[in-house]
């Protein structure tokens, strides 16, 4: 996955993740959301760990098991998806769960109020 240069005009993707996350335990008190942490750098002996005890590439970002939904999130306009994270929300989606790709929170609302 190609770096991307941090926009001071535009909130980072775990800026919109984190107002996301927030937004839904508030509204949704009950239905649990979790993180999948896949991301960021690592020392290479950590990231080896990781994967051989199951870390998998290209996981998306959330995931809301009682309506069997995975969220990956971006930002609002420069974010763009990885083929590894394209492989695994179509792999999801043809094993029967809701996908999405959300540009920022106002996009992942949107999302999951049309559940």
């Amino acid at each position: 996955m190609s770096e991307i240069k941090n926009d001071a005009k535009e909130p980072s993707e775990d800026h919109e993740q984190m107002m996301f996350v927030q937004w839904f335990r508030c509204t949704y008190p009950d239905v649990r959301i979790f993180a999948i942490p896949n991301g960021g750098a690592r020392h290479p002996a950590v990231a080896a760990k990781l994967k051989a005890t199951g870390v998998s590439s290209g996981v998306p970002d959330l995931c809301i098991p009682a309506w069997g939904v995975w969220i990956e999130m971006k930002r609002v306009k420069s974010g763009s998806t990885s083929a590894e994270q394209k492989s695994w929300l179509a792999y999801l989606a043809s094993a029967g769960y809701k996908t999405a790709v959300c540009h920022g929170f106002e996009s992942a609302k949107r999302f999951v109020q049309s559940l």
